[in-house]
């Protein structure tokens, strides 16, 4: 990955004012002749008592409208304000990714006034969550213990190929007539669906990871029919979906070292070494203590790599996975391990469906190498110098390479029928990798691209940086972005602040950052 740093500061210094976009005339926002209703019914929580519910149906196929129906759930904030700018569908990736609870967190987590303005609405894509039918290829696949993924011998490379393989085989066997429809482009005709549903001539959407994908593609098939688009951690169209997991592989790699740096230091507070060299060395001392004897009979090399994953997509966890790591080092505390795998990389029945869904969708929306020599080739290479998730990675997306559907193209999303679109990326983003967000950037003419220079969490608007999220209020409110003076990036902001060990700030009470940042992640989820 290339270096980064200085170089948007001195972008960040040429930024001009907003720009205004022209607001959508009235009957953009109104009711839409012969849409069809959905009836929403209360299902408020505590923390969102106004929230809604109800269900779309949308064919199977799009292209046979009349036949078969899949039913798609969805929770809405409704509007307040006189002033009603349309539905604004939320997504917090995946592909696989529930987005019910988006509504809530979305709606409270704008300033008010704004919220107030739109009907914050969440979903669950075709075959996730509480949409029907819901995918779930081979229960209690992740149960520990799972081989490691780093083969050691000719036979541990078997022995994970062939339970990648059984997976593909097990989803081709229980779901033969949706696979065909399990891909983005579909799941895109199903947020037109949506929209029609809600009697709006056009839609405002707002899509992390890859919902900044689906968000894309939905552009691309209707242009005509987006009002605003936003975009946080952007995929890489260019390179779905081969190529953008070898770029997390380097990526993850290098934000395990940077948890690393953390550590080392705070060497007083973790007395792992006050050298980040060291400190990743017993990282990889410890998970080859628990690949040859399974930390509580359950964490072994596999769990242990899923545990420390999510510190790659956020930040916000590194103390509670620093003092894990810790206290087996120094204590050879196997439970401490155990409760962080718990809380960070257990795999329930939302998380088979959530992979499944994954699965699904990336292997039909684009062609995979079908020759295993060329993963084994890639991935010894990548691994050489990116060890921390290469491995694990590949058998992650391996069914791929047996997939029982056939692949389809992707999608160009090179627009130039858009208003502005805003997009938002940080330098350091491991899951979609800088230079995503300015390919996205480029392709879409007329967009806006604001960075937060330095950051490495995934997902970074409505989690604590202020000045990112007053470029999301000014575009959701007023329609304007910021316009830089040449060069890929139109805004720079600073980064929200490394963590404290939990020992140093357990005295105060969590800032608005760790509130929102671990509520966003926590929504966002893991691998996208």
């Amino acid at each position: 990955m290339t270096n980064r740093s200085g170089i948007l500061f001195a972008v960040g210094a040429t930024v001009a004012g907003l720009v205004t976009a022209a607001p959508a005339p009235a009957s953009a926002v109104g009711e839409a002749r012969g849409a069809a209703s959905i009836e929403w019914t209360g299902c408020g929580t505590q923390s969102s008592p106004t929230l809604q519910c109800a269900t779309v149906r949308s064919p199977l196929d799009h292209d046979q409208p009349s036949g078969r129906q899949v039913t798609l759930a969805l929770t809405r904030v409704p509007h307040t304000a006189k002033t009603f700018q349309g539905p604004l569908l939320v997504n917090p990736g995946g592909p696989g990714g529930s987005g019910l609870s988006m509504a809530g967190f979305v709606a409270a987590s704008l300033p008010k006034a704004v919220a107030a303005q739109y009907d914050v609405i969440g979903f669950d894509p075709r075959g996730v969550g509480r949409s029907r039918p819901a995918l779930d290829c081979v229960p209690k696949y992740f149960d520990p213990v799972r081989p490691d993924p780093v083969p050691h011998s000719v036979q541990d490379e078997r022995t994970n190929r062939n339970r990648a393989r059984d997976f593909a085989a097990a989803c081709g066997k229980k779901y033969p007539d949706l696979l065909p429809f399990m891909d983005t482009v579909s799941a895109a005709k199903d947020l037109d669906v949506i929209r029609r549903a809600t009697g709006s001539r056009q839609l405002n959407y707002f899509g992390y990871s890859y919902g900044t994908y689906l968000g894309s593609v939905y552009a691309k098939l209707f242009p005509e029919r987006v009002r605003r688009l936003v975009l946080d951690s952007n995929v890489d169209p260019d390179g779905v979906w081969y190529d953008d997991n070898i770029s997390q592989d380097y990526a993850f790699d290098t934000r395990h070292k940077a948890f690393a740096a953390w550590v080392a230091k705070y060497d007083a507070t973790y007395g792992l070494g006050s050298d980040p060299a060291r400190v990743e060395a017993a990282w990889y001392r410890m998970r080859d203590a628990v690949r040859k004897h399974p930390a509580g009979r359950k964490v072994g090399a596999g769990e242990l790599d899923d545990t420390y994953l999510p510190g790659g997509y956020y930040n916000g966890y590194w103390p509670d996975l620093a003092e894990a790591f810790a206290a087996y080092v120094h204590d050879k505390d196997e439970q401490a391990l155990v409760k962080a795998y718990e809380r960070f990389a257990a795999v329930d029945a939302e998380g088979d469906n959530g992979y499944s869904v994954y699965s699904a969708v990336q292997c039909r929306d684009a062609q995979w190498p079908k020759d295993w020599n060329v993963w084994r080739s890639d991935s010894r290479r990548v691994h050489a110098k990116a060890p921390f998730m290469t491995w694990g990675n590949t058998w992650y997306n391996a069914p791929c390479a047996d997939w029982p559907v056939e692949p389809l193209n992707p999608v160009r999303v090179s627009n130039r029928a858009l208003p502005p679109a805003l997009l938002f990326q940080a330098t350091d983003d491991a899951a979609t990798p800088y230079e995503g967000g300015v390919t996205l950037h480029r392709k879409l003419k007329g967009s806006s691209l604001v960075v937060e220079e330095g950051g490495g969490n995934h997902g970074v608007t409505l989690s604590g940086n202020a000045c990112l999220d007053r470029y999301l209020a000014d575009y959701l409110a007023k329609g304007t972005v910021p316009r830089g003076k040449g060069g890929d990036v139109d805004a720079v902001c600073a980064k929200t602040p490394d963590p404290e060990p939990a020992t140093a700030k357990s005295a105060r009470p969590a800032s608005r950052t760790d509130a929102s940042g671990g509520t966003l992640h926590g929504l966002l989820g893991f691998r996208g």
